[in-house]
């Protein structure tokens, strides 16, 4: 019985995906990080706290 857990590899190909998948992620945050989104997101989340702080949004 322990063979036959150890043979079984029934769920060895998701988990492969799932590496990929993170390395990938990764690969592209570092990828877009100099492209200045960071830079865009900030302003974007000023520009809400001002419109939900003061009464005319711009």
């Amino acid at each position: 019985m322990l063979k036959s857990f150890l043979a079984d590899d029934s769920g060895a190909q998701v988990v492969e995906y799932a590496l990929i998948i993170a390395i990938v992620s990764i690969a592209l945050v570092l990828a877009l990080q100099p492209l200045s989104i960071a830079t865009s997101f900030g302003s974007l989340v000023a520009r809400i706290a001002t419109c939900l702080s003061a009464a005319a949004c711009v």
